[in-house]
């Protein structure tokens, strides 16, 4: 009975069998670090947050402004800061009368039915402070704010503070009654002053001086409010602490930065906006007057 016995290979069989036998493993070796990798948690995704912006201007400026400037912000604080711009400026104030947005970007978080949402100031911009102001073209016939009565005047919308709130009490504390008509935004309505659709309109002064810079058309103002400090970024108290602080950290810190700097300068001179540039930190106290003209107003809607 013969048996057949496997046998080491010769020496001529050698060497392929050790290739052989080093494919095999390099073989297995590939299998275990692909399983592996599949059985690893992948990375956290950055924790995303909705960051709400005032339509002020149009939905294509206001994304070239803050898109790249987020974008930034999100990188250094370590979350995803999302943009989020409502329609209209009463849209934007509903949206966050019902907490809609992790951080906010709005100075009509200080209405009284939105000011319930808890939106706590954390930063202010360090341009100048905002006035409100009412309007006409250079070449308008208008004089004073009796001009205007029985005219139609425009306004951004019912929820705008300095464009609507501030420009149409004092009309009212005057006595005197307009036509109101509504642009939707601050830009808006400055658009349908331009075109001579409205004989004056009720605006943010540092906007209204870059729209008509950028617009070249004249302008005369007939009435202008006290300063108040311009929109803060507010946060909502369920995003925690850790975060506030670190997104709070971020934009303090742009102007200081080189690459911030830049982001700053570019978002500025899309929409004509003077130095500084930048954000410094803010608490309520700063906005106290806000609060302290929606308690004396006499526009009834607004209290």
């Amino acid at each position: 009975m013969s048996h057949a016995l496997e046998r080491a290979p010769g020496a001529a069989g050698w060497p392929a069998f050790v290739a052989g036998l080093c494919f095999a493993c390099r073989r297995c070796a590939a299998a275990v670090l692909l399983l592996l990798a599949a059985l690893a948690p992948l990375p956290a995704a950055a924790e995303a947050y909705s960051f709400g912006v005032l339509p002020q201007r149009s939905a294509l400026l206001t994304a070239q402004y803050w898109n790249p400037i987020l974008d930034h912000v999100g990188r250094k604080a370590g979350v995803t800061l999302a943009l989020r711009v409502a329609r209209t400026g009463v849209e934007s104030s509903e949206a966050a009368e019902r907490g809609e947005y992790d951080f906010i970007y709005s100075n009509h978080i200080f209405q009284p039915k939105v000011a319930a949402a808890g939106y706590r100031v954390i930063l202010r911009t360090r341009d100048e402070a905002i006035t409100g102001q009412i309007v006409t073209l250079a070449e308008s016939p208008v004089r004073a704010l009796q001009d205007l009565a029985g005219k139609e005047v425009g306004f951004p919308s019912r929820s705008a503070f300095v464009g609507y709130a501030l420009a149409y009490d004092q009309l009212l504390r005057q006595q005197v009654a307009v036509v109101p008509v509504f642009g939707a935004n601050q830009e808006g309505i400055m658009a349908q002053l331009k075109a001579g659709r409205i004989v004056a309109a009720g605006v943010n002064g540092v906007v209204m001086k870059a729209y008509a810079e950028r617009e070249r058309i004249g302008y005369r103002i007939l009435w202008e409010s006290q300063p108040y400090f311009n929109l803060p970024v507010a946060a909502h108290p369920r995003v925690p602490q850790a975060v506030v602080a670190a997104v709070a950290g971020a934009f303090t810190g742009l102007h200081e930065d080189a690459e911030g700097a830049r982001l700053l300068a570019a978002a500025a001179a899309v929409v004509g906006q003077l130095p500084p540039l930048g954000f410094r930190a803010a608490t309520p106290a700063d906005y106290r007057n806000y609060v302290e003209f929606y308690r004396n107003t006499l526009i009834q809607e607004l209290k």
